[in-house]
């Protein structure tokens, strides 16, 4: 729920990041996204990047903890 959540607000936030660098490389000021749907297909890409990145982490994490464990014992 917490990797759901983080990756939704994650990603308007990287369609921001990204419209900026474009906006500094090609010397624009404003970007037109086309309408709603181009918008939210950028969000959905970034939403499911991030998304995989969270849950690659969580896994790392959890078979991290476990190494540890048996290690100990």
């Amino acid at each position: 729920m917490i990797r759901t959540t983080i990756a939704g607000i994650g990603g308007f936030v990287l369609i921001f990041i990204e419209s900026y660098i474009v906006m500094l490389l090609k010397g624009y000021s404003t970007i037109d996204f086309g309408g709603m749907a181009p918008f939210i297909s950028v969000w959905a890409m970034n939403f499911f990047f991030l998304f995989s990145i969270f849950t690659h982490i969580k896994e790392w994490h959890n078979n991290r903890e476990v190494t540890q464990e048996k290690s100990s014992i």
